[in-house]
């Protein structure tokens, strides 16, 4: 049996829906939106977090409000393809990958509401003990690149560990003073964003400095492309993941070498029956599996928290507690491991 199966022919009753706006300054230095999309049906509510990230397109949604006729008794599966076939953006979104986002958003609501209706948690019905959740937290360290962003952090929380996005501004005396903190457990280069203020071309200079540095980093969409990235890569392959490529199995499957570990984001893979058949063919094929967050504001960090604490609960999840991710995070945040926090029923963790 897949692991879809466990949940498709859940019941699933539908009356109607509401949508809540949330909005907060984090860390990467811009004004997030999301939506929390509330589905409700005989007496109980099930959420869902839309974590597309361009403001326009939230605040579209939100002024076109509940304008889709969802209310009806369904099985799980059968409301997860009528999802599908809506167009669920009022108007045109401004990058096709937030289609996948919302849908997640709206399946991820269904999945919750289900299970409340039958009064049963997610791991209970997938047969899964919900187990710790290890995390990184994910910072870039400004431009010029200072070591500040990790110290300041570290002197408030010393077990921290961190996911950091290496720039061509990291110097040989940044690097040394990273290694001293013995705290970096992974390094993204994002290679493959375009346009973006997270662009970092390719560097080969910077990539033999940070490999050669940290060497049991797992690192993080590199460019394989350009030759002389390339070059340095070499002998480096067993250590590198996968995180912007991967919206399906298809994806996996078209990776330059076959991956030990990929990033699997259930807002980016979008539908709750894909979600499922990328983790079964991750374990069917030996691939690790670590979690990733969208600067959830709300219900979605705590749902990608609890998967990863079924799924990979032990891999370095950039899904630390959202409150890491604002400028100034507060004392007294969950260090790591989290200790399991799944609600007595529904696809619900406390996140806080």
């Amino acid at each position: 049996m897949t692991t879809f199966d466990a949940l498709a022919d859940l019941p699933v009753e539908v009356d109607g829906y509401t949508l809540e706006g949330l909005l907060a300054e984090v860390s990467s230095g811009f004004e997030r939106l999301t939506t929390v999309v509330r589905l409700s049906g005989a007496g109980q509510e099930g959420i869902g977090e839309d974590v597309v990230y361009d403001g326009v397109d939230q605040t579209a949604l939100q002024e076109a409000g509940p304008v889709h006729a969802l209310a009806g008794r369904y099985l799980l599966g059968d409301f997860c393809t009528l999802i599908d076939s809506l167009d669920l953006f009022p108007v045109e979104p401004q990058r096709d990958v937030s289609r996948l986002y919302r849908r997640w958003t709206f399946q991820s609501a269904a999945l919750d509401l289900a299970l409340r209706q039958a009064g049963r948690p997610l791991h209970e019905v997938l047969g899964r003990d919900p187990r710790p959740v290890t995390f990184v937290v994910s910072l870039r360290l400004g431009e010029p690149a200072t070591l500040d962003p990790v110290s300041r952090l570290l002197e408030r929380y010393p077990t921290l560990r961190f996911k950091l996005d290496p720039t061509s501004s990291w110097d040989p005396e940044l690097i040394a003073a990273l290694v001293a903190t013995d705290a970096v457990d992974s390094v993204d280069f994002k290679s493959l964003y375009r346009g973006t203020v997270v662009d970092q071309p390719p560097d080969p200079v910077l990539y033999r400095r940070v490999l050669e540095a940290f060497p049991n980093a797992w690192v993080e969409d590199p460019d394989v492309v350009d030759l002389g990235t390339a070059a340095v890569l070499t002998g480096h392959h067993d250590r590198i993941t996968w995180d912007a490529p991967i919206h399906s199995i298809t994806d996996i499957e078209a990776l330059p070498f076959a991956p030990r570990m990929v990033n699997i984001k259930p807002s980016r893979i979008g539908s709750l029956p894909d979600l499922c058949a990328t983790y079964d063919y991750c374990t069917e094929h030996g691939i690790g599996a670590y979690g990733g967050g969208q600067f959830e504001l709300g219900p979605g960090r705590g749902q990608a928290q609890y998967l990863a604490s079924l799924f990979h609960p032990d891999s370095p999840n950039d899904l630390a507690p959202a409150g890491y991710n604002v400028n100034d995070p507060a004392d007294g945040l969950p260090s790591s491991p989290l200790a399991v926090a799944a609600d007595a029923t529904g696809f619900r963790w406390d996140a806080s």
